[in-house]
């Protein structure tokens, strides 16, 4: 990510080493991820995730607008970020960075544009009434990778959020309180997740780079993927040419990677959706 100060050279020259050598500065092997934790808030919809020290709160909302005139049937997903000093000193208040474009530009396509969330289950009153959907996301620490760990906590929180229960009599809509009727789930068609690998000169990548790590790279490449197998967006940064070959190897990689951060995110839910459960009886 910020690449405004360069590491000391005796400092880069041990990194290169121990990657010549298949090891990392934190113990990791070169396709390893960092450790994943999910948090979710008291309000629906909201979930901070922490990859390793790098940690970003999602937060879903919703709201009633009317729809787009050549859209009547659809609702809408708005995505928001905000990269404060707070995360990283190389961030300014009031000035959007080139990283948090990148991110929210990596998000849009994989979430938004990849039709992740049903939109046409939006739709209250066709042409009057519809959902909008605003994901908030702001990031608290930058210890590398903001991308991914973004993309688990934007993901976590969509699976997450329920939207109240409504009732349609006529042209009136009655919006029910969770103490009425239990609210419901987005409808979604599949769970998009981002895999970042970071490519050093004459050296194989690695997964999940930490800030040193991403500082001292030549290029970067992220890939959205599914559980089905399913590339959904593919953006290299810098480094030299791939092959073929090299391209299917990281895919592969990415495809396992990509099943085990679903089943951490299905368990993190079901153990929330239990505590919950035993609240209110």
């Amino acid at each position: 990510m910020p690449r405004d100060i360069d590491p000391p050279t005796i400092q880069r020259d041990f990194v290169l080493k121990a990657l010549s050598e298949g090891k990392r500065l934190d113990g990791r092997l070169p396709l390893e991820m960092r450790e994943i934790e999910l948090e979710f808030g008291a309000e629906l919809g909201c979930c901070q995730c922490r990859l390793g020290k790098t940690a970003v709160l999602a937060q879903v909302t919703a709201t009633i607008v009317k729809p787009r005139d050549d859209r009547p049937y659809e609702g809408f997903l708005l995505i928001n970020s905000e990269i404060s000093p707070m995360a990283s000193t190389a961030y300014e208040n009031g000035r959007s960075s080139e990283d948090e474009l990148l991110i929210t530009r990596m998000l849009e396509k994989s979430i938004r544009r990849t039709e992740a969330v049903d939109r046409e289950a939006l739709c209250i009153i066709a042409g009057d009434k519809v959902w909008q959907l605003r994901l908030t996301l702001h990031f608290l620490s930058d210890s590398g990778n903001l991308l991914d760990c973004a993309s688990l906590a934007s993901m976590a929180a969509l699976r997450h959020f329920r939207k109240p229960e409504i009732e349609v009599i006529g042209d009136e809509v009655i919006i029910h309180s969770p103490e009425e009727r239990a609210p419901v789930p987005l409808s979604m068609h599949h769970v998009p997740l981002c895999v970042t690998f970071a490519y050093f000169e004459n050296l194989p990548p690695i997964l999940d780079p930490t800030h040193l790590e991403e500082s001292l790279c030549t290029g970067t490449l992220s890939i959205t993927l599914n559980a089905q197998r399913e590339i959904c967006v593919l953006s290299k940064a810098g480094g030299s040419a791939l092959a073929a070959s090299e391209m299917m190897g990281v895919i592969r990689v990415g495809v396992d990677r990509v099943r085990q951060m679903v089943a951490t995110v299905d368990k993190a839910l079901e153990k929330d959706r239990s505590i919950r459960v035993i609240e209110v009886r």
